[in-house]
């Protein structure tokens, strides 16, 4: 276990062990920022309002705390992502919001099928917006300290967002972490992003109404670069023999280098020229191979994992019509167990190549590692995780 890990457990049992004391530490520290925010031109209105009733949330923390020991399988992740009922839900979502959802297209130039797959995933189409008090979440996490300065800036946002009179603070509710609203925005991305697009003189994305949400969430991904018509990925097939050291979000080429190297759909036709392109191997060389393009990694300005990329791309395909992922998914990719994979990443952890938390998938950060490892040993530079590079970690 590593020392960040085991602080975050022992801070975690302090705070269930003595919450008193905790209350107590947060009271003190919640006047602190009080005072740091009047500094910083806040009405006192907007601080009764915003502060006198946050609360110390212990579950926050846990929550914030806990670690999946193993992630779910991709294959697994993929399926939830596209469930019937997810299915069903974003179908029926595209029809009732279809005026809505094509003006906000027309708009912002990002397609109605990818928003509406980011409103599945982050709120199941607005069933699901979060019920905790933003300010009571957030000066939690605050209070907390390991990221104190990161949520201390959200909590400035948030009461931002009160001053301009755009919501009220008991409309402010969320998840655990704080995001908000039909597509979970935190704070400081409402402010940055946020639209009223349906012209209330406020951006709503609380309401039952979603679309200042959906229209926010457009200007997002509009400017960090989404280029309407380009896929977040095709799924493809490798050549028997190919340089698996190729593959990589960090190593795009051209369509037609990729044709030379005889990489195809995974239909056997020609690749289409979308743009530069790269390989990536999520379930190791014996699942699907996508080839990504700009628009999976803006999709991962939203959420940085790569599984929650192809989740809303693959969503957003099903919801456009387009077919399933053709190639199964192996029980060990890379042909390791789960314990294995978890053990590379963790020794790798122990020699200073950072290779993420030890959760068992091996991802672009456990390849990066692996790179950097090969490397400092004079070993090929490969970065790819196996069996007999686990055995040289000793």
């Amino acid at each position: 276990m590593s020392l960040t890990r085991r602080a975050v457990i022992i801070t975690s049992l302090a705070f269930a062990a003595s919450p008193a004391l905790a209350r107590t530490g947060f009271e003190t520290w919640l006047k602190k920022f009080r005072r740091k925010a009047t500094r910083l031109g806040f009405s006192e209105r907007t601080l009764d309002a915003s502060l006198k009733g946050a609360e110390f949330l212990p579950k926050v923390v846990a929550n914030d705390s806990r670690q999946a020991e193993v992630a779910k399988p991709l294959q697994d992740y993929l399926a939830s992502a596209a469930s019937g009922a997810r299915l069903s839900g974003g179908q029926k979502a595209l029809r009732k919001y279809n005026n809505t959802l094509s003006k906000i297209e027309r708009t912002y130039g990002v397609e109605k099928e990818v928003l509406t797959a980011i409103w599945g995933m982050e709120s199941a189409y607005g069933g699901f917006r979060g019920n905790l008090p933003v300010f009571s979440t957030l000066s939690t996490l605050a209070f907390e300290g390991r990221r104190r300065e990161l949520f201390e800036a959200e909590l400035i946002a948030a009461l931002q967002i009160v001053e301009a009179g755009h919501a009220t603070p008991a409309e402010m509710r969320g998840s655990f972490a704080g995001a908000m609203g039909h597509t979970q925005f935190m704070p400081s991305t409402y402010q940055r992003h946020a639209q009223d697009f349906d012209g209330t003189g406020h951006a709503n994305i609380w309401g039952d109404d979603p679309t200042d949400a959906l229209a926010s969430t457009a200007q997002l991904l509009k400017a960090e670069g989404w280029r309407k018509g380009q896929p977040w990925a095709v799924e493809v097939t490798l050549p028997r023999e190919f340089d698996l050291a190729l593959t990589g979000r960090i190593f795009p080429r051209k369509t037609r280098d990729w044709q030379r190297l005889g990489v195809t759909t995974a239909s056997s036709g020609k690749l289409a020229d979308h743009g530069n392109g790269a390989l990536i191997l999520p379930a190791g060389p014996e699942g699907p191979v996508f080839m990504v393009y700009n628009n999976f990694h803006v999709i991962k300005k939203y959420n940085y994992a790569d599984s929650y990329a192809i989740g809303v791309g693959h969503l957003s395909d099903r919801l456009a019509g387009r077919g399933k992922i053709r190639s199964g998914f192996p029980q060990n990719p890379w042909g390791m167990s789960t314990r294995e994979r978890q053990a590379l990443q963790q020794r790798l952890n122990d020699r200073g190549f950072a290779a993420g938390n030890p959760d068992g998938v091996i991802g672009e950060k456990g390849r990066a590692a692996i790179r950097a490892y090969e490397q400092s040993r004079g070993f090929p530079v490969t970065g790819l995780p196996s069996k007999a590079l686990l055995a040289s970690l000793g």
